[in-house]
């Protein structure tokens, strides 16, 4: 049991060489809008394929340098909330 936690917090999971979550996000962002520009415009996918391979090279340098980026982002989501406080203040506060 003790070994796959450390596992799993030493290697966390990635795609293609890439952080999890920011490399769905690339491709599940940049895929509809191909198919859309393709659709409407008739664009040339090679556009968007060099546009998908050039942003998965950045995402896996950032990667490289910060291998828990999609923990790092999903803690970011659930922090980044806003509460309602008992008392009027300015900001964000944790209070309930």
């Amino acid at each position: 049991m003790r070994e796959m936690i450390l596992k799993a917090v030493a290697n966390p999971p990635k795609i293609l060489w890439g952080p999890f979550l920011p490399t769905l996000l690339n491709i599940g962002l940049q895929f509809p809008i191909m198919f859309m520009f393709i659709g409407l415009g008739d664009v040339n996918p090679l556009f968007f394929v060099v546009s998908i391979i050039l942003v998965h090279g950045v995402i896996v340098m950032a990667g490289a340098k910060e291998p828990h980026l999609s923990t790092m982002i999903q803690a970011f989501g659930q922090t980044n909330r806003a509460t309602t406080n008992l008392y009027k203040v300015k900001g964000k506060k944790f209070e309930p």
